[in-house]
């Protein structure tokens, strides 16, 4: 929201003050608080009649300084709130006859005590971004409105990235956001997924923690700051200091939540019904049977809305005219090893049974009369589940249940952008504070269910809606997007935006929802689709199955299923370390690579974990214009040799993309090619990439439980390569060189562009030609 007109005037009805000066500070054993009058103190009568800003900072954890701005305490709405991991408080502070210091970890605020408001913030005693005269303001507007707003400083160059899964262009400077859910679709200025928290290229992060509308004017209003302001009486934001992105990400992770790990199934190949198709058994046994037959391995089957009857969203209960033994139906698609997902929604329509149960027992949402809140929008008569009543989240998980019990794996809960705010909550919640939180208590209830049925790390849902925190409750996907090259490629932005927002794991509809694919675009898609963390295959009102576009198609998706499998151990690994660094396993190339000027905009390429780099092709001819940072790389596809530093234009067949292995890289490989779960330690290839002297390269393994459990690393000295592995059964070693003369530890083979060895232990110890590498 703006307030301002131009630098020197503020818009006409809005009213502005500012701390003039620090007055008087007060440090106590969980926080510092300094008081900022809005009128300079020049004699005791400007103390009479004037406002003031209390200013209190706090220190959750080391590096990350909370900063809460208040005006009037008694007016202040705190609930719902994000849930923000406690840790002992641990800062210092110190004073000077002009400045006031208060430190965390590396970070430290100086705030100015000897002349007009300035407070700065420092990271390793370099500076990082300040706030200063008119920036924090108290707003009142003619309609007796209250805002508060914080600018601060944008510095000669400084990008800004995040504030959730947003489509638009990938820097977010000179754009305003509002932290407002919508259900608007991957082509407009809307979001499911609004996060109040960036990320900037100086390597720190500002996180807001309002869960309600934050209004964010990014180098817009005021164009060397970034403005963020909510309604009411105060404000409350934490700064954390890197001095990496990727730091920064971790910490605020470690506040907000780590991402929970997706179980090893959910990597491999979902399959949708689709939305409005025409299905039921046969249809949905033709499109798993035609898998089967064509060799494609699939690991989900998911049964979008109409597996309950119309009108009657959501009853949980199938729809007999098309599934009249439901059971029986999930018994025999989970013997041919499929998983099964099914389509949820928190509404529930007048029609449906559950509409009576839940307005007698006080479950739904209700307006202020005391009736019931409804709306015809998407399900006639629809009202809404409260959340925030324990025995309507009871109730809700007692009708999944009984689904569960029956075969269902996962649900895609679907919705939750929607929610009103002219409504009351069970216990008394702001309704402007819960439109966005709604969500997180939505997938909160639907994970914590599956978690308690399932077990740890077996739980995933399909989700479209979040807010702060919801990283702890994955999977999300993208939402409704166009079925063309433009709404891909908006996609992949919101993904990348997503990703540098705290959430590791992301999916979309693969060949987009609305409208229909191309051959051409299923092709192109489908490559994308399944070099993204989760894969999944979904659309409006055309069935999504390969065989539908061509039979060039069904080997495209056979290719690219497989090859996504065979990279278990490697993807698995970098999916459980995300959920230690909350780094996501679809990373953009900046993140990567934060030294590297070029990599500071690309918004049509990514890295899929730190070694491999993905750049999608967004036309009908095959072409695709990419940029490879400095080093050495490999296409995986077809063993070509790339030197960094560079741009690169090609033509791709539909069999081919530019999928670049990091030289100096281990990318450790499995033998399974039909399903994303199995073991990973089990007859394992270890590839080794472009090693140079005196380097060492590493890579850990994980079991399809999460347990750390394998490991290979190959060093280089001279013209000797040494591998080694721990934890592995079965082991050949791919190097992707010719210039290997002999080896010990096994039988040295040719191997396309490079050579083979099946290991006959633990260690192998390779020589290299010198006069050959020094050719190649």
């Amino acid at each position: 929201m703006k307030f301002s007109n131009g630098n020197w005037m503020d818009r006409e009805g809005f009213t502005l003050q500012y701390p003039s000066q620090l007055h008087d500070t007060a440090v106590h054993d969980d926080k510092a608080v300094l008081y900022a009058p809005f009128v300079p103190v020049v004699h005791r009568g400007n103390t009479l009649d004037g406002g003031m800003m209390t200013i209190e900072l706090s220190a959750p954890a080391a590096d990350v300084i909370g900063v809460k701005m208040i005006h009037h305490k008694g007016k202040m709405k705190e609930f719902p709130s994000f849930e923000i991991a406690s840790h002992e408080p641990s800062f210092h502070t110190e004073e000077t006859d002009r400045t006031f210091i208060f430190q965390s970890g590396r970070l430290k605020t100086e705030v100015n005590k000897s002349g007009g408001w300035s407070v700065q913030f420092k990271g390793d005693d370099e500076f990082l971004t300040e706030t200063g005269s008119r920036n924090m303001s108290y707003i009142t507007s003619d309609k007796k409105q209250a805002f508060m707003r914080e600018q601060l400083s944008l510095d000669v160059g400084e990008l800004i990235y995040g504030l959730g899964e947003r489509f638009g262009p990938f820097v977010k400077n000179g754009q305003s956001i509002d932290i407002w859910n919508e259900d608007g679709g991957t082509g407009s200025e809307q979001a499911y997924k609004s996060i109040p928290f960036y990320i900037s290229s100086k390597g720190y992060g500002i996180f807001v923690n309002q869960p309600e509308n934050v209004s964010f004017e990014v180098g817009s209003e005021k164009v060397s700051n970034v403005q963020f302001s909510v309604k009411g009486e105060s404000l409350e934001y934490y700064v954390i200091y890197g001095p990496t992105m990727k730091e920064v990400l971790k910490k605020y992770t470690d506040l907000t939540g780590k991402p929970s790990l997706p179980p090893a199934w959910s990597f491999g190949l979902w399959l949708s019904t689709s939305f409005t198709t025409d299905y039921d058994e046969e249809t949905v046994n033709q499109f798993v049977d035609g898998m089967i037959e064509r060799d494609i391995p699939l690991d989900v089957f998911h049964f979008d809305c109409f597996w309950m009857k119309e009108f009657e969203w959501c009853n949980f209960e199938w729809d007999d005219r098309v599934f009249p033994e439901p059971a029986a139906m999930l018994k025999r698609l989970k013997e041919k090893g499929l998983k099964i997902c099914v389509w949820i929604n928190p509404y529930i329509g007048q029609k449906s049974q559950l509409f009576d149960e839940g307005r007698k027992n006080d479950y739904l949402l209700k307006r202020e009369d005391g009736s019931v809140w409804q709306w015809d929008k998407w399900q006639a008569g629809q009202a809404i589940v409260d959340f925030t009543n324990p025995d309507a989240c009871k109730w809700f998980e007692e009708k999944l249940e009984v689904l569960m019990d029956m075969g269902v794996d996962s649900f895609k809960t679907d919705f939750g952008e929607r929610i009103p705010t002219d409504v009351v909550y069970h216990n008394g919640e702001d309704p402007e504070k819960m439109h966005n939180y709604y969500t997180y208590l939505y997938n909160e209830t639907v994970f914590t269910l599956l978690e308690r049925k399932r077990g740890k790390g077996e739980a995933a849902l399909f989700a479209r809606s979040a807010t702060a925190g919801s990283q702890k409750f994955p999977v999300h996907w993208g939402g409704d997007c166009w079925s063309n090259y433009r709404s891909m490629a908006e996609t992949l932005r919101g993904g990348l935006s997503f990703s540098l927002s705290g959430f590791s794991f992301w999916s979309h509809d693969i060949s987009g929802f609305e409208h229909g694919a191309t051959p051409d675009l299923y092709k192109r898609w489908t490559q994308f689709g399944l070099l993204s963390s989760h894969s999944r295959y979904h659309g409006n009102s055309e069935y999504k199955v390969p065989w539908k576009y061509g039979e060039e198609a069904v080997d495209v998706t056979r290719q690219f299923t497989k090859l996504k499998n065979r990279l278990m151990p490697y993807l698995f690994s970098q999916a459980c370390e995300a959920t230690e660094s909350g780094v996501a396993m679809m990373r953009p190339m900046v993140l990567e690579f934060p030294e590297d000027d070029t990599c500071q905009y690309l918004d049509r390429q990514y890295m899929l974990g730190d070694s491999l780099l993905v750049a999608p092709i967004f036309n009908d001819k095959g072409t695709v214009r990419y940029y490879v940072p400095k080093g050495s790389w490999t296409n995986l596809l077809t063993e070509e040799k790339m030197a960094g530093g560079r741009w690169y234009t090609e033509e791709h067949s539909y069999m081919t993309l530019p999928l670049l292995v990091k030289g100096s890289s281990l990318l450790i490989t499995g033998a399974q090619e039909q399903t994303a779960e199995y073991d990973y330690l089990q007859d394992v290839t270890v590839h080794v990439f472009d090693l140079q002297e005196g380097e060492t390269a590493a890579a850990d393994v994980w079991t399809k439980d999460g347990e750390k459990a394998g490991w290979a690393k190959a060093s280089r000295n001279g013209s000797t390569i040494t591998v080694e592995t721990g934890g592995l059964s079965g082991c050949t070693l791919h190097l992707h060189r010719e210039d290997i003369d002999r080896a010990d530890g096994g039988k040295l083979e040719a191997a396309g562009t490079g050579k083979m060895l099946v290991m006959t232990g633990d260690k192998a110890v390779l020589s290299l030609n010198e006069r050959r590498e020094s050719h190649l």
